[in-house]
């Protein structure tokens, strides 16, 4: 019994990476339609996600540029770039897992919320590996194929807020934080960094409320260590 164990994670690990790819890179329609409406052309909009390969991120960037036209691209990159920090602690969290410097390079390009929630989800160290790069992979590829179709159908949807796109991708994020909100430092956790976001968005830049929220949820999060132990 105990060696079918670490067949049976990695099988579970691929099954759950595939699921996060293909509901994942479905919304990546909203983005290409979202972007063609922005402002961006087809190829902008594709590059876009072949290299930057962020969808918090790359939503921040089209959604400056929606609100502000080619005036506004400095500040459409800083808050894309902004977002994009995220990932460098996702990378520091994952880094000890991959063994090289090649392996790690290449990690780094899949480094995203999805492959990392599915990675750390596992308990056998080669289902993380798996998980990570089944998800990261999967996505990457499904998300360009959406992002074009998206960009390509954006004229014959119209306006992609009449149809809830614009929503898409906080839809996506919630259904895969909502899994984890099962104890009381979790909801406590998300429900100060949501106010603080909420708060902070008017006045701020867009991407900064975020990264102060973050820190608002390390700062809460780690204030309620104690109490969450000995509740356990």
């Amino acid at each position: 019994m105990e060696e079918d164990r670490p067949p049976e994670a990695g099988r579970r690990a691929v099954r759950q990476g595939l699921a996060v790819a293909l509901a994942t890179s479905a919304y990546g329609i909203s983005f290409g339609a979202l972007s063609v409406a922005a402002g961006l052309d087809v190829w902008q909009t594709c590059v876009l996600s072949l290299l930057m390969f962020t969808g918090g991120s790359q939503f921040a960037f089209v959604g400056v540029i929606a609100a502000g036209g080619i005036a506004a691209a400095p500040a459409a990159i800083a808050s894309a770039a902004l977002l994009g920090v995220r990932n460098v602690a996702y990378g520091m969290r994952l880094s000890p897992q991959f063994d090289g410097i090649w392996r790690k390079m290449a990690a780094a390009g899949f480094t995203i919320d999805e492959s990392t929630a599915v990675s750390l989800a596992q308990t056998d160290t080669r289902a993380k590996a798996l998980g990570f790069w089944v998800t990261g992979i999967g996505i990457y590829i499904g998300w360009n194929i959406s992002t074009l179709a998206g960009a390509l159908l954006g004229d014959v949807l119209g306006d992609p807020r009449a149809y809830g796109l614009d929503a898409a991708a906080a839809a996506a994020f919630l259904a895969l934080l909502w899994p984890r909100l099962a104890g009381r430092q979790a909801i406590a956790v998300g429900i100060a960094a949501a106010v603080v976001a909420t708060v902070l968005t008017p006045a701020l830049m867009p991407g900064v409320p975020v990264l102060i929220a973050a820190l608002v949820a390390i700062v809460v999060g780690w204030a309620d260590r104690p109490a969450a132990k000995a509740a356990s």
